[in-house]
């Protein structure tokens, strides 16, 4: 991979760009998170009981944390990237000057990150908000930081799927066939314990299922097995997918 300093521009140029609608993008980013937590936490909350000694919402607002920088992420990756590609051709302008096809890439990754660490701190704010914050301070900065690795891996699988996408009806694919099952099926609403043994082993192979099973841990301080597998793992599996997707996004965009 050709990756040097000149990433930094190409996130500033994304920056630049979201000034512009950086009112209405963050009333959005909001919503989702008062939708989560007062629908989940509070509304569904009430029939939940006690998980672990403490109220539902204390369960639930680290797995929406991990879920909000995968969404955000992801969708950067995919429709965000499709628009700059095909209708703004901005990937076109970009290769033309000193900035390579893979610096463009990473750039883009990067920004999505970014878009995924925004939806996630404006989830921890509502919670703490709510009254429901992390163990320590510390804790919390940690998350942001894990937030971060979060939006690299899941922005870097979404451009894996940007790259071989022919329009936009194509990521309907990804996002109904593989982000909303993985939402669902990785114990950010629930408990994995009482699923059935292939299920639980099917959950095992979700990148989201290990994200929450960290970010729940870091959050509440309570230890939980497996934690350093699933993060070694996901770094594993990080490295991938960002090697993956800058070398097929190469390919669509250098013919």
């Amino acid at each position: 991979m050709s990756l040097s300093y000149r990433i930094a521009y190409v996130f500033l140029r994304n920056l630049y760009s979201y000034k512009r609608f950086i009112v209405p993008t963050f009333l959005v980013s909001l919503v989702e998170p008062l939708f989560y937590l007062i629908t989940f936490g509070i509304g569904m909350g009430a029939y939940m009981g006690a998980f672990g000694g403490k109220p539902y919402l204390h369960f639930l607002v680290p797995g929406v944390l991990a879920s909000a920088a995968m969404m955000s992420s992801s969708f950067e990756c995919l429709y965000g990237t499709y628009v700059k590609i095909v209708h703004e051709k901005v990937y076109d302008s970009l290769i033309a000057t000193p900035v390579s096809a893979d610096e463009a890439v990473a750039g883009d990754i990067a920004w999505g990150s970014f878009r995924g660490l925004i939806s996630g701190s404006l989830m921890m704010a509502v919670a703490l908000f709510m009254g429901v914050a992390p163990a320590a301070f510390w804790r919390a900065a940690l998350l942001l930081v894990f937030m971060v690795f979060i939006g690299i891996l899941f922005g870097s699988l979404a451009m894996i799927i940007t790259s071989v996408s022919p329009s936009f009806d194509f990521f309907s694919y990804y996002t109904e066939l593989v982000m909303t099952p993985m939402l669902f099926f990785s114990g950010v609403f629930f408990p994995l314990d009482n699923f059935p043994g292939w299920m639980k082993t099917l959950a095992e192979f979700l990148p989201l299922t290990h994200a929450v099973r960290i970010s729940r841990a870091v959050f509440t301080g309570d230890p939980a097995a497996g934690v350093g597998w699933s993060l070694a793992g996901l770094a594993v599996l990080g490295a991938a997918v960002f090697t993956v997707s800058i070398r097929m996004m190469r390919r669509r965009l250098i013919k």
